[in-house]
C-alpha cells in the first residue's frame, strides 16, 4: 500500500522514445497509480529534468527498453515525493529528492556486495533497470523512482542544479575523487572537456576539494567556462599535441599532472590524457568514444594507468550533494521551459550546440 496526500492524475504529458534513431515525441501517457508502487518506491512530481549524452546512445538504441517503445526518457531528474511505498524509510510526502538511477537492485551481485567503501551497487541494472534508459524516465510530469538510489536535496540546492548532478555531476564527482587519489602535495589536475556538461562540475568539485586544476578545452565557450568556475589554468586543445603538452609541463615544473580526468568524446582527448599526465599517474576515463585510443609510448612506456569510471550510488551522491551545498556549486545550464522544448534539446545537444547543461524546467511552480 503506498502513502499519499495528492490527487494523482491518470494521464500525464511526457516525452517519449517512440522509435530508435527518431526525436522524442512529446505525448499523454498514463500515469504510474500510486497503489501499484513497489515497498520502496517513489512517485516524484517532476520539477526538473536534464539531458545527458547518454541519452542519445538511448535515442541510437545502444540500451534497449526494457519493456519496449514508447519510454519517457532522462535519466536525470528532481521532484516532490507525492506519493511512496509502504517500506520506504527517512523520505517522507514533500522531500525534495534527487532521482536515483538504479532501479531495484538485486542485492546478490557483485556489484550489490562489493567491498566496503565501494559505492558500486550503480552498476546493477540487470533486476529492475535503470531510470530514464531502460525504463520510464523523468521528461515527463510525475515519474517513479527507488528510494534506496535516490538522495534528498538540501534546502540550499536547487532543483536545476540537482536534476544534473544525478548522473553527469555524480558521474564528474566521483572521477575527481578517484583522480585525487594519486595526487602528490602541491600535485595538479587536469580537467579534458573541463568547459561542458560534466567538466564544469569537476572543475568547482576539484576547487572545492582544494586540488590544482589545469582545464583543457577546444571550445570558446568551454573555456570561458572552466575560468567562470574557478580552474587555475585553461588551455585550447585546438592547438597541436605537442604545443598542449608543452603547457601542461611548463605549468608544474615539467613533469605533467599527477592525474587527468577525460570527460570529453572526442577520439584524440584519451591520447591528449595520457601525454599530459606524469610518469607512473593515472587518467581517469569518464568519456564514452567508441573507442579509446591511445599510442602504447603514452601508457607503457611512462607506467600510465587508465581508470574507467561511471556514475556513483547512493552514498556518494548524498556525499557530493552536501559539498554541492556548502560551497554552492551550480549547474551551468541552458533553460528549457516545458515538455514541448525536448525535442529541440536534442536537436541542439546533437548539433553540439548546448552550452553546459540542456535543463527543462518540467513544474515552473517548483523551481
Amino acid at each position: 500500500m503506498a502513502n499519499t496526500n495528492e490527487d494523482i492524475p491518470r494521464e500525464m504529458l511526457a516525452a517519449q522514445l517512440v522509435k530508435h534513431k527518431s526525436p522524442p515525441v512529446v505525448q499523454k501517457t498514463t500515469n504510474s497509480d500510486p497503489a501499484q508502487l513497489g515497498p520502496y518506491d517513489l512517485l516524484l512530481k517532476t520539477g526538473v529534468a536534464s539531458l545527458c549524452h547518454t541519452d542519445l546512445m538511448v535515442q541510437a538504441g545502444f540500451m534497449p527498453a526494457l519493456n519496449g517503445l514508447p519510454m519517457t526518457m532522462s535519466h536525470e531528474g528532481a521532484g516532490v515525493v507525492v506519493a511512496k511505498g509502504s517500506s520506504t524509510q527517512n523520505i517522507q510526502i514533500g522531500d525534495r529528492i534527487m532521482s536515483g538511477i538504479t532501479f531495484h537492485a538485486c542485492g546478490k551481485c557483485e556489484a550489490c556486495n562489493a567491498p566496503p567503501g565501494k559505492d558500486w551497487q550503480q552498476f546493477c541494472f540487470d533486476n529492475g533497470g535503470a531510470v530514464g534508459i531502460t525504463m520510464n524516465g523523468a521528461f515527463a510530469e510525475y515519474h517513479i523512482v527507488d528510494s534506496r538510489t535516490s538522495c534528498k536535496i538540501p534546502d540550499e540546492v536547487s532543483f536545476l542544479t540537482a536534476a544534473p548532478l544525478a548522473c553527469a555531476g555524480i558521474t564528474a564527482y566521483r572521477g575527481v575523487k578517484i583522480a585525487s587519489e594519486s595526487i602528490q602535495k602541491d600535485g595538479w589536475l587536469a580537467i579534458v572537456g573541463a568547459g561542458g556538461g560534466l567538466g564544469h562540475f569537476g572543475v568547482q568539485f576539484a576547487k572545492a576539494l582544494g586540488l590544482k586544476v589545469i582545464a583543457i578545452d577546444a571550445r570558446d565557450d568551454g573555456l570561458e567556462i572552466a575560468r567562470k568556475y574557478g580552474a587555475d589554468h585553461v588551455v585550447d586543445a585546438r592547438e597541436s599535441k605537442d604545443a598542449v603538452v608543452k603547457k601542461v609541463q611548463d605549468l608544474t615544473s615539467g613533469k605533467g599532472v599527477d592525474s587527468t580526468l577525460n570527460v570529453s568524446d572526442h577520439p584524440s582527448t584519451a591520447a591528449l590524457s595520457a601525454a599530459i599526465t606524469r610518469t607512473h599517474g593515472i587518467v581517469v576515463q569518464a568519456a564514452q568514444p567508441q573507442e579509446v585510443t591511445v599510442p602504447f609510448q603514452d601508457i607503457i612506456l611512462r607506467d600510465i594507468t587508465i581508470k574507467g569510471t561511471m556514475h556513483g550510488g547512493k552514498n556518494l551522491s548524498d556525499e557530493m550533494l552536501k559539498l554541492v551545498a556548502k560551497h554552492g556549486i551550480k549547474a551551468e545550464a541552458q533553460i528549457f521551459q516545458g515538455l514541448e522544448q525536448v525535442p529541440e534539446m536534442f536537436e541542439l545537444l546533437e548539433a553540439g550546440k548546448i552550452k553546459g547543461k540542456a535543463v527543462c524546467v518540467v513544474d515552473k511552480d517548483s523551481v
